[in-house]
């Protein structure tokens, strides 16, 4: 397939949000433009969050007011890949513990299953996602159908969750308190487990997707299990040097400064007797350290440099000291 332009090459975009589309009650500079005109283009979006607190319905709302255009349908959230998870393996009708807010009501309902708080209704699985009112009561009810044999279920395992204020314990966190007092480890329905990226192909029909994200142990290696291109933006939490020492499932297809790289031209990066070059820089790995020249577009020298390290680290991580003095090269 020719292309000229990095979007051309596929036909879903799977997105992350926060860190990708917004921070917080703010759009990520660019993004709102870039993804009007991939949708303009024929692209299907789809806004996938790990976030299992809200509803699709307020999420499409939360991103029609910061100017992205979205409908519930093009939201999937990690309740929906737990939700069909439990529906898959319980009788349809069955009550579900719900350890979490009415994102994880309204798909387990969708599903036919029905949302109970309590041990004492004998739900067939429990399932916990992060909420602002999370109880010590509702996770003693949660502990108790556990031990009682009902199958545990986290919609995501992330240990912190970004904040105005910072980082504050995520889903992963609170979901350690249940599996600590009955012994069960949760299956995990979240990025980067297979059941959310299963629910966004299900949902969009995708054949070409590509994910975006800004993490690489969620976002990107969510991708490289389920054998999909990623594009890693540099707009959240992911930064230069977390990049050049990423392990091999954490290694991005291609990497941009934010959104608006979906419509630049494809990057050129390649090796030569010189080194790896992109644009107008140069990589070089010598000696056990790794030193870049040129100028131009300083995610061009990143995307050479990434190239020129990742080869030279194989399937291990490269050392930070002999990479860490890069970025500022870089002008990052």
């Amino acid at each position: 397939m020719t292309v000229t332009t990095l979007v051309e090459a596929y036909d879903t975009l799977l997105l992350d949000l926060d860190g990708v589309v917004y921070l917080g009650d703010h759009a990520v500079p660019a993004a709102p433009e870039a993804l009007e005109k991939a949708r303009k283009g024929g692209v299907r979006l789809a806004f996938v969050t790990n976030n299992a607190s809200r509803t699709p319905a307020a999420i499409a709302q939360h991103l029609r007011r910061l100017g992205v255009s979205a409908a519930p349908e093009d939201v999937v959230t990690s309740a929906q890949a737990a939700a069909r998870l439990v529906a898959e393996h319980v009788p349809a009708g069955s009550a579900v513990l719900i350890v979490g807010g009415m994102g994880l009501r309204a798909a387990v309902r969708a599903h036919g299953l029905r949302p109970v708080t309590t041990a004492l209704d004998g739900p067939a699985a429990v399932i916990q996602g992060i909420w602002d009112r999370l109880s010590y009561g509702l996770i003693a009810e949660g502990t108790l159908a556990v031990r009682q044999g009902a199958w545990f279920v986290a919609a995501n395992g992330d240990a912190t969750m970004p904040t105005g204020r910072g980082e504050l314990p995520g889903n992963g966190a609170m979901s350690r308190v249940i599996a600590a007092a009955t012994g069960v480890e949760p299956v995990v329905a979240g990025k980067p487990e297979p059941p959310l990226h299963r629910e966004s192909v299900i949902r969009t029909g995708a054949e070409r997707p590509l994910i975006v994200g800004d993490r690489l142990d969620t976002d990107i290696e969510g991708a490289t299990r389920a054998g999909v291109d990623s594009l890693l933006v540099l707009t959240g939490v992911t930064g230069p040097l977390d990049l050049l020492t990423a392990a091999p499932a954490h290694r991005p297809t291609h990497i941009a400064a934010d959104l608006s790289g979906l419509h630049a031209r494809v990057p050129g990066v390649r090796h030569g007797s010189s080194g790896w070059t992109c644009g107008g820089w140069t990589a070089v790995w010598e000696g056990g350290r790794l030193s870049v020249s040129g100028d131009g577009d300083r995610v061009d020298g990143l995307r050479a440099a990434c190239a020129a390290t990742w080869e030279a680290a194989g399937d291990g991580r490269a050392d930070e000291d002999a990479v860490k003095a890069v970025p500022t090269a870089l002008g990052f």
